[in-house]
């Protein structure tokens, strides 16, 4: 409550919206439906050409607790960043356009931050909806709640989903998103966190629903491994040399840059490019020393056709090495490096 007696909501809860229609009605009555009523909800259309606005304004005239910003398209993380400047509550709670909460989301995770005073974010599991994954656990871990350490971050990226609540002062102490980054813009800021002290849990019990969707930028693969790789670099220039923080970093990046190259190289074979995935392979050949990827970026060079042919008969699937793309390694979870 201020001086002029004016009471604040217990919760900010963050909504960035760019050409949601399809899904935003459904999102904002999740939040409309919590069991905690304590909230203002900050919706920030971030220069939408569809019905977002619409919508936005339909909810914001129906509840007082909802505020529709608006701003020329700049990006998810100047999105959040204009709603959290705005926004009044002690706690804050992301929710993008497309995903949902279950009733008792709100409630169960500003009860783990009462419980543990030490801690600033608590992170929710989810379901996933749509896609190959659909109805499923977004990550399968022992039940229960797990510290989530710079460490753990840096080993396995999606320790921390976007489903997550924090006390408005990890906001203020780390400044927002970061606004130049498009993509994993949200990996970065909990690996700032974290790198700055900031406690954060992870919640097993599904609270939530994850969406997924095809025209995301994880569709590509090669992309993607680009993306990642920025937080990480920018993580490393702020820890120590000699740390083991450094050391996983550096190999997590030496990783990621192979895994970038094969899908490239595997790109450029589908596309008939043979030239460039002779490139990519020499580059491979070059960082690992293995024959192989020397062999593939002969038989790219001299011999496209049997390269074609072999591709085409998934051999080259098993000689390319592929792996998941979700996360650096299959056995990697939580429950291990928490």
């Amino acid at each position: 409550m201020d001086r002029n007696g004016k009471s604040f909501p217990a919760v900010s809860i963050i909504v960035p919206a760019y050409n949601a229609e399809y899904y935003l009605e459904q999102t904002l009555e999740s939040a409309l439906a919590q069991t905690v009523r304590d909230f203002e909800i900050l919706i920030v259309d971030d220069g939408s050409t569809d019905a977002t606005v619409r919508i936005a304004q339909h909810f914001e005239d129906r509840d007082p607790r909802i505020r529709l910003l608006r701003q020329q398209r700049q990006g998810v993380s100047a999105a959040r960043n204009a709603a959290m400047a705005a926004a009044q509550g002690t706690y804050f709670a992301l929710l993008d356009s497309d995903d949902l909460w279950t009733p008792g989301y709100l409630a169960a995770q500003l009860q783990v931050l009462h419980d543990h005073p030490d801690m600033d974010v608590v992170s929710a599991n989810a379901i996933n909806l749509g896609g190959e994954l659909d109805r499923t656990v977004w990550k399968t871990v022992r039940p229960g709640l797990h510290p989530v350490s710079l460490l753990t971050l840096i080993r396995i990226e999606d320790s921390v989903s976007i489903m997550s609540v924090f006390r408005r002062r990890v906001w203020e102490q780390l400044g927002g998103f970061d606004a130049t980054m498009y993509g994993n813009e949200d990996y970065d800021f909990w690996l700032r966190a974290a790198a700055q002290g900031v406690g954060i849990l992870f919640n097993a019990t599904p609270l939530a629903y994850y969406r997924r969707r095809t025209d995301s930028m994880s569709a590509n693969e090669a992309q993607m491994l680009l993306g990642i790789q920025r937080p990480l670099k920018k993580l490393r220039r702020l820890v120590l040399d000699d740390s083991v923080e450094a050391s996983e970093i550096d190999r997590r990046l030496d990783r990621f840059e192979e895994r970038r190259l094969m899908a490239q190289a595997k790109q450029a074979i589908i596309d008939r490019d043979f030239q460039s995935a002779a490139g990519h392979f020499t580059s491979l050949h070059q960082r690992t020393g293995a024959m192989t990827d020397s062999a593939m970026a002969f038989a790219a060079a001299r011999l496209p056709l049997l390269l074609t042919w072999a591709y085409s008969l998934k051999r080259a699937g098993r000689w390319l090495r592929t792996r998941p793309v979700s996360k650096l390694d299959d056995h990697a979870t939580l429950d291990r490096h928490a």
